[in-house]
């Protein structure tokens, strides 16, 4: 089966809803028993584990020592996805310390958190797959958005200095940056931002989790085996 993943543990984190949910289902889809994290949405967790075979653990993963204790929970891993993340919008003028900090230690310091509890096992039996998920954000900016833009910027910077790191040990990462994916984020966005980025979208639409998944599962297998520290557009051309 092309993106095989039997017999492997993964590990996803903000995985209750949308593009993490998306990510579990296909990962279990290509046979990898998923650990399924979130911080809330217990009912949605527990139910997609169910679903999937997998297991479902509570972790705020934007703490140290909660990130730890979750990849100890997690097992022995061959794939980490690191999804989590939050928005805390507005002006830089008007920005608070605590809606930066937030945004950053939720969606960067979070990867750096698990990445170092992860990477010790992958490293001992050279193998492993790590896939940070980053967004179009990150690489264009956006209004309103300085500190989701660092943080997303930040997960491609990290994660090529995480590749070299670890390449002469067999494990590998990578970055899937996905354009606009309709989310629950997405779904209150006003009519006319919504048209803005449909016109610059050369596919006419926007993505689905599912795109964003397919993607993932690709970087986890073995058939990705010589892709390290790529940065991975799904996003219907946007970032062209």
């Amino acid at each position: 089966m092309f993106c095989s993943l039997e017999g492997k543990t993964a590990l996803v984190t903000g995985a209750s809803r949308g593009i993490g949910r998306a990510i579990a289902e296909e990962l279990a889809r290509g046979g990898a028993s998923v650990v399924v994290a979130y911080r809330s949405g217990a009912d949605e967790a527990e139910a997609l584990a169910e679903e999937i075979g997998g297991r479902a653990v509570q972790a705020d993963i934007s703490d140290a020592e909660s990130a730890r204790a979750l990849v100890e929970r997690a097992g022995d891993l061959d794939i980490l996805v690191n999804n989590a993340g939050v928005t805390r919008d507005g002006l830089l003028v008007r920005m608070s310390d605590e809606d930066w900090t937030t945004v950053i230690d939720t969606n960067l310091a979070s990867c750096f958190y698990t990445c170092r509890a992860a990477v010790r096992g992958m490293m001992k039996k050279r193998s492993g797959s790590i896939v940070n998920i980053s967004s179009i954000v990150g690489i264009h900016g956006n209004w309103g958005q300085t500190n989701y833009a660092a943080s997303k910027a930040g997960i491609i910077g990290f994660t090529k200095a995480l590749a070299r790191e670890l390449g002469s040990r067999n494990v590998r990462a990578n970055v899937v940056v996905p354009g606009y994916v309709t989310t629950r984020l997405t779904d209150v966005l006003p009519e006319e931002a919504t048209s803005a980025m449909l016109e610059n979208t050369p596919l006419g639409r926007l993505g689905d989790p599912e795109d964003v998944a397919g993607a993932v599962r690709f970087l986890a297998s073995d058939n990705a085996s010589f892709v390290t520290g790529a940065v991975l557009l799904v996003d219907g051309g946007l970032g062209m």
